[in-house]
């Protein structure tokens, strides 16, 4: 077996920042021996040993389990890289490698700058010590000195808010106490790459609204290595995602494309095709007992002036990344205005329907219509289906057509690139099947806004100032 190489070089400030990167991987394999009972641990110890010196082959007594093999990858300089996979895929392995916390069996890891990670709940914490022990232990970690620990002390207390605690052993700590503590240290390091392994998946709302602003403050000069289950965090951080599966990449590439591969492939894991051939109910009824109230925002002829939303046909020819059981295919998806006219242009704040044409192929039971609309991040800013609107299951025969509609005020989008998921699935809510997915089904470019703040914006059902008192 080859050696094990880990390389950390200092910052060379005479070469330009691209020609270092900020973590370079080459051939990194991790191994583990594993044993079935205790005694082969010492049976591999001796019995080997043994049978070399009477000139035997020797046996081992162990069976080989590769976290990762042969990973090849670089990170550059101000890079926002998830890290993502299915539980056991060699996520946690790679950044524990990456940070130096393991050993690498085979390959190297070469680092540029000081890390400072977030890895397994409380690593790097000694549970004896108080929370401010464990400030100053950490923070020497990472290469920080008593003098410039001093300095942030009072900053990384305020961070962390876990208030009188900090004089407490950190064993009786909760999970969100102890994350609260591990990313306030970190956030003070001055950190040129910061490794983050689902740290934020404990805690409550508001830090963890706290840490992601401390996040996308950070990616402005520093590198971001993310693990997280959550897309939408994945999608909204990161630039790029690596797919690990069973120890390899199996893709590298943009976030939203790579995220939405790894979905596919998990929904063809869990799901089975399924349906049998009955009638179709049509049957609507309304979601809520109240009188819906349509909203016309009164600025309407003034934001026409100002936005511009460019709406793109959809292209039943174009190589869609699709997935699917295949019992029944979406074969148009249009946005129309209230006349049932195709729409190219529109401005945020008008009445529109979103059709979605299916055909099947096979019969399908509990039919299920649906659809989403993300930013270009891949972020879903809203999205709804068909499986509450209908008391009655929605069923099909083979060669049978549908017509989906959901009509909607479209909200008012700030600039930039918009799409639409469709879906036709078969079961239930919480159990069913996807028959046909298609990402990007239905695309929008919004040229100008008058929109500056938030994902999107909802026409409003009046806007009023009143002066409640005046002095003069």
């Amino acid at each position: 077996m080859s050696s094990d190489r880990v390389i950390e070089t200092p910052i060379d400030v005479s070469v330009p920042a691209p020609a270092q990167p900020a973590v370079e991987v080459r051939g990194l394999s991790k191994r583990y021996e594993i044993y079935n009972a205790p005694q082969d641990r010492l049976k591999q110890m001796v019995m080997p040993r043994l049978a070399r010196l009477f000139g035997r082959q020797p046996k081992e007594y162990f069976r080989e389990f590769w976290a990762l093999r042969n990973i090849d990858l670089t990170v550059s300089r101000g890079e926002t890289v998830a890290i993502i996979g299915q539980n056991g895929s060699g996520k946690s392995t790679f950044l524990q490698l990456v940070c130096g916390t393991l050993f690498p069996s085979e390959g190297e890891v070469r680092r540029n700058g000081r890390i400072a990670a977030l890895l397994e709940l409380g690593a790097g914490f000694n549970p004896e010590f108080t929370g401010e022990e464990n400030v100053f232990l950490s923070g020497m970690l990472y290469g920080l000195s008593e003098q410039q620990l001093k300095e942030r002390y009072d900053s990384i207390i305020a961070f962390a808010e876990i208030g009188e605690f900090i004089g407490q052993p950190v064993k009786t700590y909760s999970s969100g106490m102890y994350v609260r503590l591990a990313f306030a240290i970190a956030a003070h390091v001055d950190a040129d790459v910061l490794v983050v392994d689902e740290a934020l998946s404990v805690g409550d709302v508001r830090f963890t609204q706290k840490c992601m602003r401390f996040l996308r403050e950070f990616q402005k000069n520093g590198t971001l290595l993310f693990v997280s289950h959550d897309v939408s965090a994945v999608t909204s951080l990161c630039s790029r995602a690596v797919w690990l599966d069973h120890g390899s990449i199996r893709d590298d590439g943009p976030a939203k494309e790579v995220v939405e591969a790894y979905l596919a492939e998990q929904h063809v894991l869990d799901r089975k095709a399924q349906g049998v051939a009955v009638t179709t109910a049509r049957k609507e009824r309304a979601r809520a007992q109240m009188k819906a109230l349509d909203v016309v925002d009164p600025r309407i002829d003034l934001l026409k002036g100002a936005n511009s939303i460019q709406v793109f046909e959809f292209d039943a020819d174009a190589n869609h990344h699709a997935f699917g059981a295949g019992g029944a295919t979406i074969v148009e998806v249009s946005l129309t205005d209230e006349d049932g006219h195709g729409l190219q242009l529109l401005h945020g704040g008008e009445l529109v329907t979103l059709e979605i044409r299916v055909n099947l192929s096979v019969p399908l039971t509990n039919l299920i219509f649906g659809f989403y609309l993300k930013d270009r991040l891949g972020q879903r800013l809203f999205g709804d289906n068909t499986h509450l609107t209908y008391e009655d299951a929605i069923e099909g025969s083979a060669a049978d057509e549908f017509r989906a509609q959901f009509q909607f005020r479209m909200p008012i989008l700030p600039a930039g690139a918009y799409s639409v998921d469709a879906a036709v699935a078969s079961g239930t809510q919480q159990e069913h099947t996807q028959q046909h997915w298609i990402h990007d089904a239905l695309q929008f470019r919004a040229v100008d806004s008058t929109m500056r703040h938030g994902l999107v914006g909802i026409p409003m059902l009046r806007i009023k100032v009143e002066k409640e008192r005046s002095v003069a």
